[in-house]
């Protein structure tokens, strides 16, 4: 591991900076790519507070999505290469290619540096958004085998996921040369926040219940996810042999709605309960359910529960 040298793009995300932080945990050669460097500082800052004290084994790179500049330089002399960065929307931009073409051409020009610098494997962050918008979600078990249909009215962040995987796997077809290609797709992402680098999920879900200002349960559930398992699960896809040209879903066991969290909370933070408004349990309208078990049987992920991710996230804000 000492000797094998990994790339991180966009090191002041959640996922990222948990996972420079378990890569230099586990004594690799870390690089990160920021779009500027001045955020050098946030990404140091976050790692200290999850115990990295020597940062001589992590470098920075300045990267932009939307420029070919930098990214020879940041991949050159990698073995691997997990690309994280993507946007996502403070809000929904008025035109869905604000979203879709950053996704889409970032993660092709990360896929051509890393065929180019002879780079071994490109494990890509998707998201369940490439998985779980197209069909009846009615007595049907989502599984990596499902693609959202990025031809259909669809969220502008939904379809950018969806086709900026879709053009990975098709780059990787069609001109990967060597390079091999592995992509996660992540539900809803919980867990402990870092240097206060936190995820659009705790933001909304978990800032929401707690302050009072989420005072009803919309009419759908999601998967949840702890960031430590994100980060686990690309560090095990970027090794495992038989993870070359596999999805994987990234979800731990059930699903929640707002409501179910606002009644956790409650239960375990009683603390906490003064503020969470009284909501009540809508009808369930997208009730999905989720299949973790080819990351359990390929790749022996094993998952936190859904509970000690959500708890974690409001332990630590």
């Amino acid at each position: 591991m000492g000797n094998q040298t990994v790339l991180v793009t966009g090191g002041t995300g959640f996922v990222a900076i948990h996972t420079l932080l378990q890569l230099l945990q586990q004594g690799y050669q870390v690089r990160t790519t920021l779009r500027s460097l001045a955020r050098k500082s946030d990404v140091i800052g976050a790692l200290r507070s999850g115990g990295i004290n020597n940062f001589e084994k992590l470098s920075f790179y300045k990267a932009d999505l939307n420029d070919d500049g930098g990214w020879k330089d940041a991949v050159a002399g990698c073995d691997y290469v997990l690309h994280m960065a993507s946007p996502f929307p403070a809000k929904e931009p008025e035109d869905e290619n604000e979203l879709i073409i950053p996704a889409r051409d970032g993660a092709l020009r990360v896929l051509k540096a890393a065929r180019d610098a002879g780079v071994k494997r490109v494990v890509l962050t998707s998201s369940f958004a490439a998985i779980g918008y197209s069909l009846d979600t009615k007595n049907h078990v989502f599984t990596e085998e499902d693609w959202t249909d990025p031809n259909i009215v669809i969220p502008p962040y939904i379809k950018s996921k969806t086709v900026a995987e879709r053009a990975a796997w098709a780059f990787i077809e069609n001109e990967g040369g060597d390079l091999e290609l592995t992509v996660i797709n992540p539900v809803g992402i919980f867990g402990p926040i870092l240097g206060g680098i936190s995820s659009a999920s705790v933001n909304v879900v978990i800032k929401g219940v707690i302050n009072g200002t989420t005072n009803q349960s919309p009419p759908f559930t999601m998967g949840v996810v702890d960031v430590r398992d994100v980060s686990d699960i690309h560090i095990k896809a970027m090794l495992h042999p038989n993870a070359k040209g596999e999805r994987f879903l990234a979800t731990s066991d059930g699903i929640m709605s707002f409501y179910d969290v606002a009644q956790l909370i409650k239960k375990e933070r009683a603390h906490l309960a003064a503020n969470i408004a009284a909501m009540t349990n809508t009808d369930k309208a997208f009730y999905r359910t989720l299949s973790n078990q080819k990351a359990r049987s390929v790749l022996g992920w094993q998952p936190r529960t859904k509970e000690e991710a959500i708890l974690a996230s409001v332990d630590t804000l």
